[in-house]
């Protein structure tokens, strides 16, 4: 094994643009640049970036894609310049957090330098890619290059059991690594002086039990299961708080619905926190995390909330729930607002078992990244040996091609998109949403 790493991280995400990718890059190349070697960021350019970071951070060509993609921009992988002041850089091994550009820019880098390719598959990338691109064709197409992307590299490492489950189903026949993240909190709450003021500042009573969910608000992440939980619960006439901190698309509509279900004073929308200390509080002064969301591939929001003491409810199968166990490290339920409300009812009158859990969350659950990047590390090692040998599993195709033609669909959905004037543009978007909950009531009442 090679004693000092010097690691290419590759992601499409960083900084100004913060998401869980984003920030799993950003841990790994502190962790390995203290100590363990050299870490050096590749990523798109981005508008205002300041990088300022114990690490080198090298950025290329991008385009404003954010429109539709939520404040991303896709990188062009091909920068003549880049790729060879990058191959000058001598690396050990390229390790992508992304299946697009940076993997694409991985394997250029590696025809150029014959050094390995780790690719993490954090996400379920097919979801976020449907909804970027609303036409099938066109999102089975970059399905397709994702996973030959993914196929061409020399191990695959996935965050969970799950996620790797879910590359399967979309096409991928290679194997995978489970390869944990880790949390950037330390062990231990934070100041419970703060975070008591924090519940008198929401005004949420003392002897009130806290629900807490962190992330991003998008309905795909179990929010209206969460909802639909609280209003049975609600009509017991069972006292209770539920905090969103957070921000995303959906966030007005969950507002609304809230509204709609008449549980405005027990339902409190802080917006989004970026600061790590102020987050730890928040988590803190929370006594349970509620997380049913079948979507995410890992979960960190629920190893953030262990690291505060803090257990998680989670839907029984789920990649969230890997690793919990069902009334100790935390409680698991059904994908229905009926069991949700059963394991709530539970906890508002079990409070002192709650925070039990919570103690064996902090204590079982909780991994740090530098942990986390430690084993990556160790198991780099192993990676350049096995190729050096001859042995690497990946499956070389040639698919530039597909990655201009989906880069050109992509576009063309955004001008199309950006060359109609605002008010028929918000007409068309409320006759689509309205189509939508049409076509779901149609589907509803043809099930039954």
């Amino acid at each position: 094994m090679i004693e000092k790493m010097n690691v290419c991280l590759m992601n499409d995400s960083f900084p100004p643009v913060i998401d869980g990718v984003a920030n799993a890059v950003i841990n790994y190349a502190n962790v390995i640049s203290d100590g363990l070697g050299k870490a050096v960021v590749v990523t798109p350019e981005y508008p205002d970036a300041e990088d300022d970071y114990p690490f080198d951070v090298v950025r290329y060509r991008s385009m404003n894609i954010t429109e539709r993609l939520c404040g991303y921009r896709a990188g062009y992988p091909f920068s003549s310049s880049k790729l060879d002041a990058l191959a000058s850089e001598e690396f050990s091994i390229i390790h992508s957090h992304c299946p697009f550009a940076s993997t694409m820019m991985a394997r250029v880098l590696r025809e150029k330098t014959n050094v390995p390719i780790v690719m993490t598959y954090h996400t379920k990338f097919d979801i976020d890619i449907k909804r970027a691109l609303p036409n099938k064709l066109m999102a089975e197409q970059a399905i397709r290059f994702v996973i030959g992307n993914i196929s061409a590299c020399d191990e695959v490492w996935t965050v969970s059991q799950g996620a790797g489950e879910n590359l399967r189903s979309l096409g991928y026949e290679g194997d995978f690594v489970v390869m944990e993240n880790g949390v950037d909190f330390p062990k231990g709450r934070a100041d419970k002086h703060a975070a008591a003021a924090l519940r008198q500042a929401y005004d949420v009573p003392e002897d009130v039990i806290l629900f807490m969910f962190v992330g991003r608000l998008l309905w795909y992440k179990g929010i209206r299961l969460i909802l639909d939980a609280l209003k049975l619960i609600d009509a017991k006439g069972l006292d209770f708080r539920m905090m969103f901190v957070g921000d995303g698309m959906d966030r007005q509509e969950m507002e609304d619905y809230v509204k709609e279900l008449g549980l405005t004073d027990k339902c409190i929308f802080t917006g989004a926190v970026s600061d790590r200390e102020e987050l730890r509080v928040f988590y803190t002064a929370g006594e349970l995390f509620l997380f049913p969301s079948e979507y995410d591939t890992n979960g960190i929001v629920v190893r953030e909330a262990a690291a505060c003491g803090v257990g998680s409810l989670l839907i029984e199968g789920s990649c969230a729930a890997e690793g919990i166990t069902d009334g100790r490290t935390g409680i698991l339920a059904a994908a229905d607002p009926a069991s949700i409300a059963k394991k709530l009812e539970f906890a508002i009158e079990h409070r002192t078992e709650i925070h039990q859990i919570g103690e064996h969350a902090m204590n079982e659950v909780y991994i740090s990244w530098e942990t986390s990047v430690k084993r990556a590390c160790e198991r780099y090692g192993e990676v350049i040996e096995r190729c050096m040998s001859g042995r690497s599993q990946r499956r070389e195709g040639v698919i530039q091609e597909e990655f201009f033609v989906m880069l050109d669909n992509i576009t063309d959905n955004i001008m199309r998109f950006r060359s109609i004037p605002a008010e028929i543009k918000e007409q068309r978007v409320r006759q689509r949403d309205k189509w939508l909950r049409i076509k779901e009531k149609i589907k509803r009442d043809w099930s039954e």
